[in-house]
């Protein structure tokens, strides 16, 4: 089992999961929360796409992988499967804290290595950084 402990940091030099345990915390009404992480039961899965799904409650993401079909005898497209694995079903207060966690550590890592460039036909071509 994993401790974390939120003590009295300044928001610039908080991680994103000591924000979170912040926000826990103010929504909790505390003043000091202590965390505890099971992590018995948890599942590593590895996946290169999702799919998000919307109802007025909830906010469903779907994950998986991409997978490159060889072109079929006498076609010249070729065709990708969405092989989903897990899904993720998650309320919206949920889903706008994983958004801003996720900014978070994306900005983090461009500042590090450099801007990700999305477009594959830029990357491939030498034209992103």
């Amino acid at each position: 089992m994993n401790e974390q402990n939120v003590g009295d940091t300044s928001a610039n030099e908080m991680t994103p999961e000591q924000r979170l345990e912040e926000q826990a915390r103010d929504q909790a009404g505390q003043q000091r929360i202590q965390v505890h992480v099971d992590e018995k039961s948890l599942k590593t899965s590895y996946a290169n796409v999702f799919r998000p799904t919307v109802t007025a409650e909830e906010l469903i993401l779907d994950f998986g992988l991409n997978i490159m079909l060889p072109p079929r005898q006498g076609k010249a497209e070729r065709e990708i499967v969405f092989q989903a694995n897990n899904r993720i079903i998650m309320g919206y207060y949920a889903a706008k804290r994983l958004a801003i966690a996720l900014g978070q550590v994306i900005r983090r890592y461009e500042q590090e290595f450099g801007e990700l460039e999305l477009n594959a036909a830029k990357r491939r071509s030498g034209q992103a950084r």
